[in-house]
């Protein structure tokens, strides 16, 4: 049978080619896991927003502490548009809307900050209260079941939703036929 250069027996009765991947095959594998691990948690870290993002999220920060709805909305937007890659910016949208009882665009947000992100724990979060105050108690439950799982209860997100979906909504939550009922009441002045 013949042998190939890398598999023919050397002088002293070794095969070289055999030899080499015994000798450096470990180190290999190490360097490999190493690198691998190196950079799956880089592509899991959120990266900072860049420097112009970042002021307008904090001007739109302090617009919405302000009660300035529309220009928290506006800064916020704009940093989007300045670093659409930075997901937190969309969790600040999202809690906008809620401010201003738009939950199904908060929760639009939610989701959006979900897709790119789906263990974000304030997404999740929010998202669960937001449905909470939609009157969505089923879809909440389910968003603090997974939180449970993914961070327990005495995660500041799980308490938060926890707090939420067992309190009632502060307003009302009518259906359409009660919007229609009392848009046919008459008004008495």
């Amino acid at each position: 049978m013949a042998h190939t250069a890398a598999f023919r027996p050397s002088g002293n009765g070794t095969y070289p080619a055999k030899e080499f991947i015994m000798r450096y095959a470990p180190a290999a594998a190490a360097l490999s896991l190493a690198l691998a691990v190196t950079s799956s948690v880089a592509t899991s870290a959120q990266p900072e927003a860049s420097p112009r993002a970042a002021m307008l999220i904090s001007e739109g920060r302090a617009a919405q502490d302000a009660g300035r709805s529309q220009d928290a909305i506006d800064a916020f937007e704009a940093a989007l548009t300045v670093d659409p890659a930075y997901t937190p910016v969309l969790i600040d949208l999202a809690e906008v809307a809620r401010d201003q009882d738009l939950q199904g665009k908060a929760i639009r947000y939610y989701r959006e900050a979900l897709e790119r992100d789906p263990s974000n724990f304030a997404a999740i979060s929010g998202e669960g209260e937001a449905l909470a105050e939609k009157g969505a108690f089923d879809q909440a439950r389910a968003n603090l079941a997974k939180l449970q799982s993914m961070c327990g209860d005495s995660c500041p997100e799980t308490q938060a939703l926890a707090a939420t979906i067992a309190s009632p909504p502060a307003r009302p939550v009518l259906t359409a036929e009660a919007r229609a009922d009392a848009d046919e009441q008459p008004q008495v002045n």
